[in-house]
């Protein structure tokens, strides 16, 4: 058959013409030459419909198009891509819309302004009006936080927080981190969040939790609470010298209700719980450690030599090992030496 327009001797695709023909007296997608997104000026969020995304540019861009453009039916298998120049907050598009009709794959190309409209998200309007669901309270039991406890705690909720919200939990922040009472007071803005974040703060350093919750108000029919979630500490810590009933050790590590402890008369790793310890005598930490020099030494015994003033003395060591070192750190205590290793 012959072509209506071309007059070739060519196969007909519609309306009497060949699909070149056909191509060229009709077009199978239609959009804006404008398109508006939202855009926090605080976080860079964007905002498509009535939700924020921490999505890249090009991902909420892909969902404007789509929903932005009308495409024909007739053609199948539509892929949408994008070359952009951003010029400030215009940025100049070429949209190039890829489809099959039928058997023949085709691409029409459109010119689109994209307009980034600046304004506040959900999430940093409640961070700056100080919103939060829950606090998150760090405390220990007789004392307060050391330096090093205080920096570590701090460190680990903001590490679980960034995990999270990494993992899609957008509307989580902490509004403010305080020092109270020795211990530390942390304000999230997720209280599901909040509970998640004290039982990982209490498996690495052990301690007991308590929950209490307060009424605010009343949302959609339904009751709102704010939740104190209270991580008291154990009043000993890691690397503490402790006395129990008539021995010493060193706590090794902490987690949750599991404490590692090393015997100092023989260097045998204990695991125990909080109750079994319960009246346990701190000591005190790493600084009543003193390096001492290792003149001799046998299987059993051990001469040490104290560097301030050079006075040697022997000890029998917690079991029979041959040391590599040439000093090894000593505690003092009750008129009794134990090696540390």
């Amino acid at each position: 058959m012959f072509c209506v327009e071309c007059g070739k001797e060519i196969p007909i695709f519609k309306e009497g013409a060949c699909i070149d023909c056909y191509l060229k007296t009709h077009t199978f997608t239609k959009g804006p030459e404008f398109i508006d997104i939202p855009v926090c000026s605080h976080c860079d969020s964007y905002k498509y419909k009535n939700t924020w995304t921490n999505e890249l540019f090009s991902d909420v861009l892909q969902r404007y198009l789509k929903n932005s453009f009308q495409i024909s039916k007739q053609l199948k298998k539509i892929d949408i891509n994008t070359e952009c120049k951003e010029k400030k907050e215009r940025i100049n598009c070429k949209v190039f819309i890829t489809g099959f009709l039928e058997n023949t794959e085709i691409t029409e190309k459109h010119q689109v302004i994209v307009r980034l409209k600046k304004t506040v998200c959900d999430v940093c309007s409640k961070r700056f009006g100080g919103y939060h669901e829950a606090i998150v309270q760090i405390r220990a039991d007789k004392r307060n936080l050391s330096t090093q406890e205080t920096q570590e705690i701090i460190s680990n909720i903001e590490a679980h927080v960034e995990h999270l919200i990494a993992r899609g939990n957008r509307s989580l922040f902490i509004t403010d981190i305080s020092q109270e009472h020795g211990g530390l007071d942390f304000y999230l803005s997720d209280k599901g969040a909040a509970f998640t974040i004290v039982n990982k703060i209490q498996e690495k350093y052990g301690g007991e939790i308590k929950q209490s919750s307060k009424n605010i108000g009343m949302k959609d029919s339904k009751q709102i609470y704010k939740m104190t979630y209270l991580l008291r500490l154990p009043s000993y810590k890691k690397d503490d010298f402790v006395k129990i009933n008539h021995s010493f050790y060193l706590i090794l590590s902490i987690q949750k209700n599991k404490i590692k402890m090393l015997d100092l008369s023989n260097w045998e790793e204990i695991s125990t719980d909080f109750k079994s310890i319960d009246k346990t005598k701190i000591i005190g930490n790493s600084e009543l450690m003193r390096e001492m020099i290792i003149i001799s030494q046998t299987k059993k015994d051990i001469q040490l030599m104290n560097p301030d003033n050079y006075k040697t003395f022997e000890i029998r060591k917690p079991k029979p090992i041959t040391l590599q070192s040439k000093s090894i750190n000593t505690l003092e205590i009750e008129d009794k030496i134990f090696l540390i290793p």
